[in-house]
């Protein structure tokens, strides 16, 4: 199983509210202290001259885990960098329940077909913390999303409005899968996270950002369709 049955299974992504949600509303998907955000201190934060500027652990308001990213294409510099499983999972708890982390692929919160997500994806972790919540750490984001867009091109063959709401909702070293239907628009709106979508069709409506992604055919936008 690829992306695919995910995101039909589930029709949007993420949690609930900004304080940590129960997670009791299922029913859509859309398809991390955290580290170092040197790549991040420069894209239009307070102070410059801090190396940590734009990361969970210093965030600003101009291209940082709390603000808007610049609209000159360093939209993904100004995602959140977690840098480790357990600070992504935090921070993903801070708008939907992620308490209970697993890397057990047997745990049964992982999905079928999480597997194929793998090495040839550039991810080098997967975890699952219930209720349909499962993050991959990403060591190549660019990799990452390059096997994204072949994948979807490859199911464009047999259905032309595959994914057209968009795939994975990503940070700069991890992307996040999930069966709760408002925790899109929580991690998309207050968490500061982007929505990789590479539908040649895609897009949003006026007011919504729609920037580059690090893969041509591939954009960043933080419009959630379910």
């Amino acid at each position: 199983m690829r992306v695919k049955p995910l995101f039909a299974a589930v029709a949007a992504l993420f949690v609930l509210t900004a304080c940590g949600g129960d997670g009791g509303d299922a029913g859509g998907i859309g398809p991390g202290g955290f580290g170092n955000g040197a790549g991040q201190a420069a894209q239009g934060g307070d102070n410059p001259a801090d190396p940590n500027e734009g990361t969970l652990e210093n965030p600003t308001r101009n291209g940082g885990v709390n603000g808007s990213a610049p609209d000159d294409a360093t939209g993904f510099l100004g995602l959140p960098k977690a840098g480790s499983m357990a600070a992504a999972a935090e921070f993903i708890n801070g708008y939907t329940r992620c308490d209970d982390i697993s890397v057990d692929p047997q745990d049964d919160d992982f999905f079928p077909g999480d597997e194929d997500f793998d090495a040839d994806w550039s991810v080098t972790e997967r975890g699952a913390c219930g209720r349909g919540t499962r993050i991959f750490m990403i060591k190549d984001a660019k990799a990452f999303q390059a096997a994204y867009k072949a994948d979807l091109d490859k199911r464009l063959v047999d259905d032309p409005e595959e994914d057209l709401g968009g795939g994975f909702v990503i940070g700069q070293d991890f992307a996040v899968i999930s069966t709760q239907e408002s925790a899109a628009y929580s991690l998309l709106q207050r968490g500061g996270l982007l929505m990789l979508n590479c539908h040649p069709s895609f897009g949003p409506p006026s007011g919504f950002r729609k920037e580059k992604a690090l893969v041509d055919g591939c954009v960043l936008t933080d419009y959630f369709e379910d």
